[in-house]
Parts: C-alpha cells; structure tokens; sequence
C-alpha cells in the first residue's frame, strides 16, 4: 500500500493567518480608534454684547466680528489719529473704517487705553466686554527690564480705567503672544492686584476671524514683507471684577438671561444665520 505524502502546507500570506488546514483566512484587522475631536476655537464674547475694542491697529479685528460672528454693538477705538491710522495701515485701515460705519458701528481715534473714561463716547455705556489685543508701548527702551515695566503700567492702567465702564457681569480680555518677554508681564498679578480676577485663559485662534491680521505698532511693513503677527501663538486672559466673582453665578444668569431675552425680542425680519464658529 503506498504511503500517503505529507501534506505541503502552504506559507500564510502576509497579512492574513494561517487556521492549520491550509486554508488562509484574512486576518481581521482591529476597528480603527476614534479620533478624538479637536476642541473648538473659543470665542470669548456673544453676539449681542455691547463690546468696546482697545487698542486697534488696522481695525481687521473689529471688521471680523462684525462680517463673521454678527456683533451689533461694537465701538472699535484706536490709539492714532485717524491720519495716521489711515497713513500707517493704507489702504485698508480705510477700507475697513467704512464698512464698519456703513453697519452702524462706532469707530474713535486718538483714544487713551489708560484714560478711557475721559471719552464720552466710551464713558456713556457700560460694556458687557472690553477687548485689548496685543498691548504693547511700542519700542521705549532696548533695556527689557525697563520695557517690562512700561508694558506693566500700561496694564495695570488699562486695568482701573476698564473696570468703572464694566457692566454689572462685564468681562475683560486681554491677548498676549506666548513666551518671552511677555510672560515676564505677570498679567494674571497686575489684574489681581487692580481688583480683577482671572476666569480663564485659552489659545487665541485668528483663524476663526476671518480677514483679521496683526497690525503692528509702526504700521505696514513695505512691500508686505513676512512677519505675521497672527502666525505666532498667542493666549487669552478674560478677567472680571472680584465683587463679582464673589456673586456666583446668579450674575451669570442674569447675563444669559439679557442675551436670550434680547435674541427672543429680535423683529422676524432682523434674524440672521450668523456662524458663531
């Protein structure tokens, strides 16, 4: 009787296993994890706030939350007169002044961080939150101790000029690049020292502002050149008053309470479909 050859057992495919039969069997492969979804931008105002911006550069800031995130109350102030705000940032300081007119917004020149309440415009209203991106004295000193100082008592100036002009739940922010020199500000110090208190801070996405762009203090670079402000991380620090933090969260009722009852109050032919992202 002829023996039976053993049976050739074919290599497993790579890729798949082998059961022992012979037979391949693809491998199963393992079910992918969930990617993890990656955090929204925050955007530290609503779009009904009455919202008063310190500071403006070429006023792509205020232009943005007015074209893209629907604010309705806003009154944009710059440090520079307005022929050297349209001079230094030509030509669309200009350009974004008159759109921000023709929506009915409020654009001041020669305006004092630290005097805000000598400006009637500005002293007239109580603001749900006041906004200074970037702060900055400019180039004062090459010594970085002393330049220190100086941005320091410009913020702590800011600070007491800001707070009487707060609404009852008002907030402030201020945006800083990340790193040296401005760690060495100790924003969250200055403001406790003022009588504010940090609630939080959070990376500042320009990208959510659309047509935004850093202007800085000297104005446009010529020919355009390639430092961008807005490409640099920076961070957000929004700080209310002591007294009211103390309060809890009956204020912040109150706050949301003003905002859904203005958005229920709104005429049907005045509703919108703003992205808020």
């Amino acid at each position: 009787m002829a023996k039976k050859g053993k049976r050739e057992l074919k290599p497993p495919v790579f890729g798949s296993k082998h059961n022992g039969s012979g037979r391949v069997r693809k491998a199963v492969k393992p079910p992918k994890s969930a990617q993890p979804k990656k955090p929204q931008p925050t955007i530290p105002f609503e779009a009904a706030d009455r919202i008063l911006l310190v500071g403006e550069g070429d006023l792509s800031f205020a232009k943005a939350i007015v074209e893209h995130h629907g604010c309705c109350d806003v009154t944009a102030t710059t440090f520079d007169s307005q022929p050297d705000v349209y001079e230094k940032y030509a030509p669309q300081a200009e350009e974004h002044v008159r759109y921000l007119e023709e929506e009915g917004q409020t654009v001041l020149f020669t305006v004092d961080a630290t005097k805000l309440g000598q400006r009637k415009e500005v002293k007239k209203t109580q603001w749900d939150v006041v906004i200074f991106n970037f702060p900055h004295v400019g180039g004062k000193s090459k010594d970085v101790n002393r330049q220190v100082r100086f941005n320091q008592e410009l913020l702590v100036n800011f600070f007491k000029a800001a707070m009487p002009l707060l609404a009852q739940a008002g907030t402030i922010v201020i945006t800083l690049f990340e790193g040296e020199p401005y760690t060495l500000w100790n924003i969250r110090d200055l403001a406790r020292h003022a009588g504010l208190e940090a609630q939080r801070s959070f990376k500042f996405a320009a990208e959510v502002y659309p047509g935004y762009s850093h202007a800085r203090t000297l104005g446009n670079i010529d020919g355009g050149g390639g430092w961008k402000g807005e490409d640099r991380e920076a961070r957000s620090y929004i700080f209310k008053k002591k007294d009211v933090v103390a309060a809890g969260g009956d204020l912040q009722k109150q706050q949301r309470a003003r905002v859904a009852s203005m958005k229920k109050n709104k005429p049907a032919d005045e509703e919108s479909s703003d992205d808020e992202g």
